[in-house]
């Protein structure tokens, strides 16, 4: 039986609220952002929509540029909607109820295990601790180490507020930057390289597994989920941080023409930022043909569960491939780690990958016809929209009246989940006829 919750009398179940609570923020984020106090231009109620679902979902996809068409007002409120958007909105919710002194009651629970994709709810509130404190210290500690870069450049009071918006901006994997080439003039800066990366790579890799990373030191008393996670996670970055390097080392637009060092910080940061993050250390409209498929790939396989990135997530690819492994070598059953993984999260992990290429396939093919822009670049804005990234190779602001809300309905199921949405739209039915087993052939 589907537990459900009820909101006004009318029976939600924890998808939908979800779900609601996202379009709410962005529907709030857009009045906020269409007051003259927010911006130094005029804002067309679809670009101040575009804007603040981009925010919330920490996308980072943008059609006006952040640094300049937005007041330091402005500014703040878009740093607000990427926090509230990054770590969620429940999370706030539930930690202003523990402020309060108030118990936390079984539906905050249950939405909670729903925002977070936990299989229980048990230890649910302490994760949450845990989760706010954490993003707090690391946004704090790498203000002040971007402080050190950017206060003798900017000055103190501009330069700890550009400090501030790129520590959280990062830490929530959003990619929105203050400065209109993104980080393009650091490309070969070691701390501003570093300190970003270990943030977004933070925030993407998910709370469940910092978490154990706290309490638990080690590798034997790791859980199944930490151990695929880190183990996908560090093969899937040196593969793209190679495979950068490879394909854009002769190309002069990009880093081509720099020496060796300059040209392994940016292989570096932009090998693995199309996961997560969506900075931009160097012209994503530059890059080789075949640059932009490995990103494309990247970006559609996104994060970690319940972390700040999206995409169908590291552990929903690596759980595929271990099924097709265990087919090929005619094994009936996938194990990693000496441990079995169960049927029926093979099957949410495939329902997740074919669910999240049928709608970026969808909205590719509308983008097709209502789009007059190269086609390359159109694929990539829809894949970097899903996977929630913000790369582009510059069309964003090029796209018409249908194209950007095609746009914008990416980001939110991108940051939303697929399979949230859904069972947000699906009604719950459970089957009273047991059939009997038929025979197709496939392949």
């Amino acid at each position: 039986m589907k537990l459900r919750l009820k909101l006004r009398d009318n029976p939600l179940t924890p998808p939908q609220v979800l779900a609601i609570g996202f379009f709410t923020i962005i529907t709030l984020g857009t009045l906020f952002l269409k007051l003259p106090v927010s911006r130094t231009i005029p804002l067309s109620w679809l670009d101040a929509f575009f804007t603040a679902t981009s925010a919330v979902t920490v996308t980072g996809l943008i059609v006006v540029d952040t640094g300049t068409a937005f007041t330091t007002f402005g500014q703040t409120v878009l740093m607000i909607l990427i926090q509230i958007g990054g770590l969620g909105f429940l999370t706030f919710a539930v930690m202003s109820i523990l402020f309060l002194g108030k118990k936390i009651r079984l539906k905050e629970r249950l939405l909670m295990q729903e925002a977070l994709n936990q299989n229980s709810m048990g230890g649910i509130i302490r994760l949450i601790r845990t989760l706010f404190y954490f993003a707090i210290i690391m946004e704090l500690i790498a203000t002040a180490l971007l402080s050190v870069r950017w206060i003798p450049e900017l000055g103190i009071g501009r330069g700890l507020f550009v400090s501030l918006f790129h520590a959280i901006s990062s830490f929530n994997n959003a990619g929105f930057s203050l400065f209109t080439d993104s980080l393009s003039q650091y490309v070969a800066d070691p701390l501003i390289n570093i300190v970003i990366t270990l943030l977004f790579v933070s925030g993407g890799i998910g709370f469940t597994v910092i978490f154990e990373l706290m309490h638990k030191r080690k590798w034997r008393t790791w859980t199944l989920h930490t151990k695929v996670m880190l183990t996908g996670t560090f093969l899937i970055n040196a593969f793209a941080v190679f495979g950068f390097f490879i394909l854009e080392m002769n190309n002069p637009n990009t880093i081509g023409s720099m020496p060796l060092d300059d040209q392994l910080w940016g292989s570096f940061f932009q090998g693995l930022t199309p996961r997560t993050a969506g900075f931009n250390s160097l012209d994503y409209g530059q890059m080789n043909p075949s640059t932009l498929m490995l990103t494309i790939f990247l970006m559609f396989i996104g994060g970690g569960s319940a972390s700040t990135a999206s995409g169908i997530k590291v552990t929903t690819l690596i759980i595929i491939i271990l099924a097709v492994v265990a087919y090929l070598r005619g094994n009936s059953e996938v194990f990693a780690f000496r441990q079995r993984i169960d049927t029926e999260v093979i099957i949410r992990s495939l329902s997740i990958i074919v669910i999240s290429f049928f709608i970026v396939f969808i909205a590719i093919f509308i983008l097709a016809v209502t789009e007059d822009l190269p086609m390359m670049s159109v694929v990539f804005e829809a894949f970097s929209a899903f996977g929630t990234v913000g790369l582009s190779t510059g069309i964003t602001d090029q796209l018409s009246v249908i194209g950007k809300p095609v746009i914008m309905l990416l980001m939110f199921v991108g940051r939303v989940g697929p399979l949230t949405i859904a069972f947000s739209l699906a009604r719950s039915q459970t089957p009273r006829i047991s059939y009997p087993k038929g025979e197709i052939f496939t392949g």
